[in-house]
């Protein structure tokens, strides 16, 4: 049996590809880091700070994390949007990934072994001092983690959702 590239379908099948092959590299390495995809999360984690930053000192302690988020959640709805469910897909697939990444840093709050690119300033620490939970750092990165695996599982579910709708439209 060919591949119908021109099957509407196609496009959510290769995005179900992406998604699982991104899954599969959280899944089997230890630190979960993508170069590719970590230098992008990284540079929008440090806008984040900057962008953020404009609205107080708060957020722009918060600014690193939300600005690491904000581009993958914005493709989201705006993909969604569109109907281009695959890339929604793959966008929400991103933003799980970035929670890996995001409670990796998390889980460092107290152990400090990470490379900081802002030099001595902890981002996590800070947050978990102030909501006074820096002894559950690794409890919290576990529980973020977890959210992390529920988005891939959504990212699927989207896809098979998606290659339903075109299904039952076909059929009428």
């Amino acid at each position: 049996m060919a591949i119908d590239f021109d099957d509407e379908r196609y496009p959510l099948y290769a995005s179900a590809v992406v998604v699982a092959l991104l899954g599969l590299w959280v899944a089997v390495d230890d630190d979960s880091w993508l170069p590719i995809l970590d230098g992008a999360n990284l540079v929008f984690h440090e806008a984040g700070h900057k962008v953020y930053g404009l609205l107080g000192s708060t957020l722009e302690l918060y600014g690193g994390t939300l600005g690491q988020l904000t581009f993958p959640l914005v493709g989201v709805v705006l993909f969604g949007y569109r109907k281009q469910f695959g890339s929604a897909a793959i966008c929400l697939a991103w933003t799980g990934q970035n929670l890996f990444n995001i409670a990796r840093y998390m889980a460092d709050a107290r152990a400090h072994d990470l490379p900081l690119v802002g030099g001595t300033e902890h981002d996590w620490e800070n947050i978990f001092l102030r909501w006074d939970v820096l002894s559950r750092d690794t409890r919290i990165a576990a529980q973020t983690r977890t959210v992390g695996w529920i988005l891939f599982a959504a990212a699927l579910l989207l896809i098979a959702w998606a290659v339903r709708r075109l299904q039952q439209q076909t059929q009428r």
